[in-house]
């Protein structure tokens, strides 16, 4: 019998034109509701792959995971998807890791589902049980018989390979942070004064990059500089919590940018796959190119922000006099209108994985103008779902709500949306391409 094969992610590029994919002319607007609510396609079997993104959202909702670390996870569950379908279906698309032994004929549904059980319960081993549960009900689904069993068998061996290839990557690492006192530098913010978020995201080993360091980012803007005042300034009259300069759609926009950026993408993720009504293989690959790229621009933009280690508004404004600038006027009481996240400003993290995010999706469809939705669920919203016609439209509007609600500075959101862009350029150019074999 062959044996399972693990590549590394560097000897299984290829060098194959890039497949062109049709866009449709008309999206069908869907809003999910929650995480856990799965599409349904009229008069089709509900679709392995959206299902058990679901039950990964859900599964690392569970276990407290902020982004980087959640997507990092997300992505280890979609790359054993990916190379599991991509082997059953004789590999239309380079292998990114695991080239799995197929005995035909094998279930590709079956595959997804022990693929991403397998990875889950590994990541979360509190939850088995109700993996399992799960896990039991979509095979429950699947018509049993030798397609059923030789599907289980090579999603068994890509779980198992993607977690042979990530063993030991860093994302469990314990690494110490301790602030600086230095004006300029980053410390704990109101109102929880939180230590920081996931330092050792900074040195994960990426799934696609080099090295966490390979796009990262030149110094934040010097004191002296005119970047430094009209950021400061346009911040500290834009982002306030009351007495502000923004409209009513600026704070609005703020607000519903400030859901929880992992499940916002994914669930606008979902909404596009059930619109183009995605077969599984393409599935397979949308969810592991857009999770790949958007982990390793999170570990990109980490790099970044803990190697500047720059500080927040809300600590610069309280504390302007400090950087020596004249034009820079302090105000003590200063208060920004969305809640500061726990890690250095610079660059903007949602710069990172939207601009990752966007950039993969402006690929994998082929152009920039596609009609889709994204909701938040932040309460109180005047506009909870907010439909675009372009990708870059969801970029933008992200970059100015982080400034609007006073947790970033508008150069700050360019360079991160840059670094997401590079991320995504380099993976989607290295992976997942169009093959002729397992190599």
């Amino acid at each position: 019998m062959e044996r399972t094969t693990i590549l590394h992610p560097d000897l299984v590029i290829d060098r194959s034109e890039r497949r062109t994919l049709r866009v449709s002319l008309i999206l069908r607007i869907m809003l999910v509701a929650c995480v856990g609510f799965f599409v349904t396609r009229v008069g089709q079997a509900q679709d392995v792959v959206l299902e058990w993104n679901g039950h990964a959202a859900n599964a690392i909702v569970g276990d407290n995971q902020p982004p980087p670390r959640g997507l990092i996870r997300m992505a280890m569950v979609h790359l054993a998807i990916y190379d599991a379908v991509n082997a059953i279906e004789g590999y239309p698309f380079s292998t990114y890791a695991v080239a799995p032994n197929v005995i035909s004929p094998a279930s590709a549904e079956a595959a997804t589902a022990a693929a991403a059980h397998d990875v889950l319960v590994a990541l979360f081993p509190n939850q088995q049980t109700d993996l399992d549960s799960k896990y039991a009900t979509t095979l429950r689904s699947i018509p049993d018989g030798p397609a059923k069993i030789n599907g289980i068998s090579v999603g068994q061996q890509t779980a198992a390979g993607i977690l042979s290839v990530r063993a030991n990557d860093g994302r469990n690492a314990v690494v110490p942070y301790s602030p600086g006192s230095d004006p300029g530098m980053w410390n704990p913010t109101p109102p929880g004064f939180l230590p920081a978020q996931a330092p050792e995201v900074a040195l994960v080993r990426p799934f696609a990059l080099n090295s966490p360091s390979q796009f990262r980012a030149e110094p934040p803007p010097e004191f002296s500089s005119e970047i430094w005042v009209r950021d400061y300034n346009e911040t500290k009259a834009l982002g306030v919590a009351t007495g502000s300069t923004r409209t009513l759609e600026q704070t609005d926009l703020a607000r519903f940018i400030s859901d929880q950026p992992m499940l916002q993408w994914n669930r606008a993720w979902r909404s596009i796959s059930a619109g183009e009504a995605l077969s599984l293989l393409d599935n397979a690959r949308f969810f592991a190119m857009l999770t790949t790229a958007s982990s390793d621009a999170l570990i990109a933009c980490w790099d970044s922000k803990f190697f500047y280690n720059f500080w927040r508004p809300v600590t610069a404004t309280r504390a302007g006099d400090t950087d020596g600038n004249p034009e820079t006027d302090p105000d003590p009481n200063w208060t920004g209108l969305v809640i500061t996240p726990n890690h250095p400003e610079y660059p903007a993290a949602h710069g990172c994985f939207s601009g990752a995010s966007t950039e993969t999706l402006k690929f994998f469809f082929g152009t920039d103008h596609y009609e889709f939705i994204m909701d938040s669920k932040v309460n109180g919203l005047t506009n909870p779902v907010r439909h675009y016609t372009r990708f870059s439209q969801a970029l933008q509007d992200a970059l100015d709500a982080r400034v609007y609600g006073g947790m970033h500075y508008r150069n700050s959101t360019h360079v991160g949306a840059i670094i997401g862009k590079q991320v995504s350029h380099f993976t989607t150019r290295h992976f997942f391409k169009p093959s002729r074999g397992p190599h």
